[in-house]
C-alpha cells in the first residue's frame, strides 16, 4: 500500500521541489502538476507530487498519520479526532433505510 504524505515546497529546482514533511527532506518529482510556490503543500507518493493540498487538507493528513502510527504502537488516538469522540454515528441520509 502507497500512502501519501503532506510535504511542504521548501525550494524549486526545475521539474524538482526540495520538500519538507514529517521529519523529513526529500527531492520530490513535480513532473505530474504545474510548478508550485514556495510554501505550497503536496501530498507526495514515492517521491512524486500527485497533488497539491491546502494547509487545513495537510494537517488532517498529518493527524491521520500520526494516529496510524500510534495504533501500531498500541495507543490511543482519542486526542487526534476529539470531534469524533463520545459521537453517535449517523449514517448520509442516502444510506439510511427507507421509513415504513
Amino acid at each position: 500500500m502507497c500512502l501519501g504524505v503532506p510535504m511542504r515546497v521548501v525550494s524549486l529546482h526545475g521539474t524538482e521541489a526540495l520538500c519538507q514533511g514529517r521529519g523529513e527532506t526529500r527531492r520530490v518529482s513535480l513532473v505530474l502538476l504545474d510548478p508550485p510556490p514556495v510554501g505550497a503543500w503536496l501530498l507526495v507518493h514515492l517521491d512524486t507530487a500527485r497533488q497539491v493540498l491546502a494547509a487545513d487538507e495537510a494537517a488532517t493528513i498529518d493527524r491521520a498519520l500520526d494516529a496510524l502510527d500510534i495504533v501500531t504502537r498500541g495507543g490511543s488516538v482519542d486526542h487526534l479526532f476529539a470531534d469524533l469522540v463520545d459521537r453517535v454515528p449517523e449514517l448520509p441520509p442516502h444510506l439510511r433505510p427507507a421509513r415504513a
